[in-house]
């Protein structure tokens, strides 16, 4: 048996909220987390967008079923492929950036980059590319096992804003807590100025700390 790869073409879907003009302050490109799809996650910025604000919400393009014939998923990768799938979502996302910020003047505007669950490995690794330059970096409850240098250079952030937020009773966290309390040690140590941010609730997006932050709030 011999494998063969083929390079084929796809068509992605990418959510927008509010208009990107004179008035826009600030530029929010979030990526959604495993089994979710962009069209759902954009609705939580709709806060933020009220508010002189572009939210860009791209959609991995690897969807499947979360429930049989039912429900609709998108996942960013699997371990299957994985180093194809890593290039082929960083080139889309780089697609992504050409497509509604390439051309445009971000001198006076705040970007932020903000990754939920899978979506934090997947906006560090599109950060470490150099393609974005954002001002802030918001990671809602990732995980990396090996901290934040496996799969990107920490020091990449030291002009950058960067939190960490998860949930105090996030399912994926509380199943290993001593592995969660060192994985949050490692990450401090990795970048000093990291702000970590805690929330009573489970594996989700805190709306109030996030709209928090694009207003300037200490949390």
């Amino acid at each position: 048996m011999q494998e063969h790869h083929l390079k084929v073409e796809r068509t992605a879907r990418v959510y927008t909220l509010g208009e990107l003009n004179a008035s826009t302050k600030q530029i929010w490109i979030v990526l959604h987390g495993y089994g979710q799809l962009a069209s759902f996650f954009i609705k939580k910025f709709e806060g933020i967008a009220a508010d002189n604000a572009f939210i860009i919400a791209p959609e991995a393009i690897s969807r499947f079923y979360v429930k049989p014939y039912s429900r609709v998923g998108a996942s960013w990768m699997t371990f299957d492929e994985r180093k194809s799938e890593i290039e082929e979502y960083l080139a889309y996302l780089n697609s992504v950036y050409d497509r509604f910020l390439g051309d445009y003047d971000l001198s006076n505007v705040t970007v932020n980059l903000l990754g939920f669950s899978q979506g934090c490995v997947t906006a560090c690794r599109w950060f470490e590319t150099g393609v974005l330059k954002c001002h802030r970096l918001v990671l809602c409850a990732g995980y990396f096992n090996k901290g934040l240098a496996d799969v990107m250079t920490v020091s990449k952030l030291d002009d950058v804003e960067t939190y960490y937020i998860y949930g105090t009773k996030d399912e994926f966290l509380i199943e290993n807590p001593v592995e969660a309390t060192t994985f949050r040690a490692l990450i401090q140590t990795e970048v000093p100025h990291l702000k970590i941010i805690s929330f009573e609730g489970n594996h989700t997006v805190s709306v109030p700390i996030i709209e928090g932050i694009a207003r300037g709030l200490k949390p």
